[in-house]
């Protein structure tokens, strides 16, 4: 291990600790957590795979909104978490995308920069003040560097710089969680509707994640990354959070791939956080963080790098071809209003329909 391996894994455990707290604004328990981390270090190791997991805004925005009832949510992301790992296990993940098309799969993933905005927006009205300077902030920030470590560390530091002139609301958390204890699921998930919708949800914006996050960072190191191998750690992870009451832990595009020994430096990554999370530091950290300090880099990574990145992949190829675009369209719309499962399949029966008809 080299001293570049570390700082290249101390600067993605910098990135996600805001998002570590954003996972506690939305209840889940940080020393659970620690679990997913842990499953994450072993999977990695076994497979050799420079594709790390970690605290992931997007799946986090997604699972938090899923119900107010954290044993529903909890359930959707154990589920998810199991139905994922069917389908890693049977090489099915990328066989999935084929069938659905990468336009479709593209557009869905904008449509989830266009969640994440949402959330963004009124994360920031709770806290006007702070989230105005998160904002304005991450703004600048990703104007001059184009870097989404830079705009989350900056935006984070000095929007809780201001919220000590002004009164806040720490990010919410209850200490009765953060205790290994198994928490009640709904086993016969098929009879609450929002749990399966939930699971067909996370698993639907995870087949996205994993290929192109996982590639991503395969393509940063140069070397080949099987998808299926990280849908089986990373949805094994889930299970292992979710089972105890933590936050899922998704695929991310991650320095520790440019590091000079990214595999080394990707399991490196994981224990940090897996210290700080069984070390209970992050709901300590929380209490100085206002939960509207997010806003900036969730604006961001939503409008400006999720939204417009997928969007424009969606399109590239249907230009001359008006009933694909509207079903792209749909698909968009379809996922920000509802969740990725509904703007997927949305896409998938448009298609089938015009197909159908001979428009297409």
């Amino acid at each position: 291990m080299s001293f570049q391996d570390l700082l290249a894994a101390l600067g993605v455990v910098l990135n996600g600790i805001p998002q570590g707290l954003l996972a506690l604004s939305f209840g889940f328990a940080a020393l659970p957590t620690a679990l997913a981390f842990v499953v994450g270090m072993i999977g990695a190791g076994f497979f050799q795979s420079v594709a790390v997991i970690s605290f992931q805004a997007e799946t986090i925005t997604l699972a938090g909104r899923l119900s107010k009832k954290k044993r529903e949510v909890l359930s959707a992301i154990f589920f998810g978490g199991l139905g994922m790992a069917l389908i890693g296990i049977f090489g099915l993940l990328e066989k999935i995308v084929a069938l659905v098309g990468p336009e479709i799969t593209n557009a869905m993933m904008a449509g989830v920069g266009i969640m994440l905005a949402y959330v963004a927006i009124d994360m920031g009205l709770k806290e006007k003040t702070i989230g105005a300077t998160s904002v304005v902030v991450a703004l600048i920030v990703w104007i001059i560097s184009a870097s989404l470590v830079h705009t989350i560390v900056w935006s984070v530091l000095i929007s809780c710089i201001v919220a000590q002139f002004t009164s806040f609301e720490p990010v919410e958390h209850n200490e009765k969680n953060e205790r290994l204890k198994i928490q009640p699921l709904v086993w016969k998930f098929w009879t609450n509707p929002r749990v399966v919708r939930g699971a067909l949800a996370l698993i639907t914006l995870n087949i996205g994640a994993n290929i192109s996050f996982g590639k991503l960072t395969g393509q940063i190191a140069g070397r080949s990354v099987n998808i299926d191998h990280l849908a089986i750690y990373s949805s094994v992870s889930d299970m292992a959070s979710s089972l105890f009451g933590g936050s899922p832990v998704e695929s991310i595009i991650s320095a520790t791939a440019d590091a000079p020994h990214p595999v080394l430096a990707g399991i490196l990554m994981m224990g940090i956080f897996a210290v700080i999370l069984f070390a209970k530091l992050l709901p300590k950290i929380g209490r100085y963080v206002p939960s509207s300090s997010i806003a900036g880099f969730l604006l961001v990574l939503g409008a400006i790098v999720t939204l417009p990145t997928n969007a424009q992949l969606a399109f590239q190829n249907v230009a001359l071809n008006s009933s694909m675009a509207a079903v792209l369209g749909v698909v968009i719309v379809s996922t920000a209003r509802f969740d990725p499962f509904v703007g997927m399949m949305s896409g998938v029966v448009l298609r089938f329909l015009f197909q159908l008809t001979g428009v297409m």
